[in-house]
This record gives C-alpha cells, sequence and structure tokens, in this order.
C-alpha cells in the first residue's frame, strides 16, 4: 500500500472524529453560550431521529444499497398516531412501528426477490408513502394530547431526554447486530460481494428484507419521537428531506457506499458532525440555505476520500 493511499485511508476513517473535535473547538472559543447545558441538551435532543434513522440507513447502505423512504415511513407513522391514540399510547406506538415494519419489508422484498434497484424501489414509497400519510390525515396538522405520549418528546429518564436515550440504546444495540451476531456477518457479506455470499449459501434474500425491515422500523421509531415532540402529527412536514441527512452522516462517518462495511460509531460522529455545523452557522448568524451547501460540499468531499483505489 502506497504512502498516498495509507493516508487517504486513515482520514477516511478518523477524519469524521478530527472534523468534530475541531467544530467543538471552534465553538468553545468563538460561541456564545456553548458550553451550557441547555445548549447540549438541545443539540443532543435535535439530532436524536436523526441518528435513529442514519442507524437503520447504515445497515442498508452496508448491503450496497440506500432507502429513500425513510421520510415517507416517519410521515405514515406521524399520520397513523392520532387515529389510535384513544386507545393508549402503547397501542398508538406499536401501529406507527408495524406500518414501519411492513414498509421495510415491502422495500427488501422488491429489492432481494423482485430485483428492483434500491433507489428505484424505495423512490416509489417515498411518493407513495408521504402521498398516503396526507390522505389518511386528510392534510390536516393534528394537536395531540397525551401527557404520556407526549413525554417520549419531552420528557426526561435518569437525567436525560427520553429520545436521546432510545436513540442511544439503539446505537448500541445496532452495534452489537453487525459485529456480534451471525446476521451482521452476513449483512457485511452480501454488501461485500451478494454473488458470492449466495454461492455461499448465505440466505441473501432474508438478510436484505430483513435490513430494509429493520431501516423501516427505526425511521418508524423516529417518526413517533419526533410526532411526540413537537406536540401534533404534521405529515406533510415530519420526515422532510430526513433520507438526504441520514445518508450524508453514514457517508461522513466512513460507510462506504459500495457496502461491504457498516461504521455504527462513525455513524453516531457523522450525526453530530452535521448538527453542529448547522447550529454553529445558526448561532453564527447564517442562513440555513448556507447550511445545506457546506452539507453538500462535506457529502462530496466524503465521497471523494472513500472512493475505492485500484
Amino acid at each position: 500500500m502506497t504512502l498516498t493511499a495509507t493516508r487517504t485511508r486513515w482520514l477516511r476513517d478518523n477524519g469524521v472524529y478530527l472534523a468534530v473535535a475541531a467544530l467543538l473547538l471552534f465553538n468553545v472559543l468563538f460561541t456564545t453560550n456553548f458550553l451550557t447545558v441547555g445548549n447540549f441538551r438541545t443539540q443532543l435532543v435535535q439530532a436524536a431521529p436523526v441518528l435513529i434513522v442514519a442507524l437503520g440507513m447504515a445497515l442498508v447502505i452496508g448491503t450496497e444499497g440506500v432507502d429513500l423512504s425513510v421520510g415517507a415511513v416517519m410521515a405514515l407513522a406521524a399520520a397513523l398516531i392520532p387515529l389510535y391514540l384513544g386507545y393508549g399510547p402503547l397501542p398508538a406506538v406499536l401501529v406507527a412501528l408495524a406500518v414501519g415494519l411492513v414498509a421495510g419489508a415491502f422495500n427488501g422484498f422488491l429489492v432481494a426477490r423482485v430485483g428492483i434497484q434500491p433507489i428505484v424501489a424505495t423512490l416509489a414509497l417515498l411518493v407513495a408513502g408521504r402521498g398516503l400519510a396526507l390522505v389518511i390525515a386528510d392534510g390536516q396538522l393534528v394537536q395531540l394530547h397525551d401527557p404520556a405520549f407526549l413525554a417520549l418528546g419531552t420528557g426526561d429518564a435518569f437525567g436525560l431526554p427520553i429520545s436521546v436515550l432510545v436513540a442511544g440504546v439503539l446505537a448500541i444495540a445496532v452495534a452489537g447486530l453487525v459485529n456480534r451476531t451471525t446476521f451482521g456477518r452476513q449483512l457485511v457479506a452480501v454488501g461485500g460481494n451478494r454473488r458470492a455470499a449466495h454461492l455461499a449459501g448465505l440466505p441473501v434474500g432474508r438478510v436484505l428484507v430483513g435490513v430494509y425491515a429493520i431501516c423501516g422500523v427505526l425511521a418508524a421509531v423516529a417518526g413517533v419521537l419526533a410526532t411526540a415532540r413537537l406536540g401534533a402529527s404534521d405529515p406533510a412536514d415530519t420526515g422532510l428531506l430526513m433520507e438526504l441527512s441520514a445518508i450524508t452522516a453514514v457517508v461522513v462517518g466512513g460507510t462506504p457506499l459500495t457496502g461491504g462495511r457498516v461504521r455504527v460509531l462513525g455513524t453516531v460522529m457523522g450525526v453530530v458532525l452535521m448538527q453542529l455545523v448547522r447550529a454553529t452557522l445558526i448561532k453564527h448568524n447564517l442562513p440555513d440555505s448556507i447550511a445545506q451547501m457546506i452539507q453538500a460540499a462535506i457529502i462530496v468531499a466524503a465521497v471523494y476520500v472513500a472512493r475505492e483505489r485500484r
């Protein structure tokens, strides 16, 4: 391996940590009231739904796929909650998660069994899913008043916001799934070389359906938490452009788009980096459009660094 290739690989594996450290240092020195409990709490709460979706996206990208429907699944979850909240928070949440499971499994079926390219299969649900959510909600924002449900978005447990705790537990669970289970090893093998995995006797179809199903459930969890935090069901806005935020975090975190590898900690740091970028620009009175352009530049840089070298 040449010196240049070694440096590129090191940068690909560790660049996100350096970027987060540099941005934290900048904010400590130049951003007023950055080192406050209230600020850190706000940043973590805002990042939690993105992290949950990004964890599922990392699994899908690890199989050399992509799921563009995660935002639409969040909207579907948000639309269904008011219909079942009268039976209690638990049934409403379970219905939302079930819809995420079905939507994700359907995506996986199209990819694994029908042979449709992931970007096409999930693009269809991106359009149809949000449209269905708007039909279910009759295009209206519905205020929610159940205290137990709203606590999911605004309450604390063990001194931390519930949404942050949920995101942390799910990150640990996904890391364990990837690194400690047979399914995780099969996932990486399928992403590395699907044909070789099939010839080796691995259940490629089941793995793909399972991965997309997990991604759908995680998107539904994010939709539930986002709805609880907002205190209203708003399918028109819930999860909007979430797929781009999730893909950005995964790629910046070092998971290659070519599959065969899943970096869970890198994904977590990718979410932290993108949240810090946006928060820093806002605190320094720069418009959100600038944040979007910087986000695009970061994506291009991350893909360039992570590109395969022959």
